[in-house]
């Protein structure tokens, strides 16, 4: 009586060798990806540009910067105006995140 294996031929062995592969990929290109994003700065505006909201690519607040034009309209207003600057650079930072994220996936044939 022959014993079968697991099923795994020598065909599945090579898929599941290039699949660590990949993965191993992924995982170092991440960690790469990470180190990026710690080290850039993103610029969130209000509209008018009289504040400015720093992040870091991973969303890490950095730093606020506010002109006099936006201190002289006062405190309900520029907690509006800083509001906005923050929604803005947290808008471009989660979209560099998912483009850089696409790069770093793009060509793996990775299940969605």
């Amino acid at each position: 009586m022959t014993q079968k294996g697991f099923g795994f031929g020598l065909g599945k062995m090579k898929e599941l060798a290039e699949a660590f592969k990949k993965a191993q990929q992924v995982q170092e290109g991440a960690k790469r990806l990470q180190e990026e994003l710690e080290q850039m700065e993103i610029e969130g505006t209000n509209d008018n540009s009289t504040v400015k909201v720093y992040l870091s690519g991973n969303q890490e607040p950095l730093r606020v910067e506010i002109s006099a034009d936006a201190y002289n309209l006062g405190a309900e207003a520029l907690s509006g105006q800083v509001t906005a600057a923050m929604k803005d650079a947290y808008e471009k930072s989660t979209a560099t995140m998912r483009s850089r994220m696409e790069e770093l996936t793009s060509g793996l044939d990775l299940p969605m």
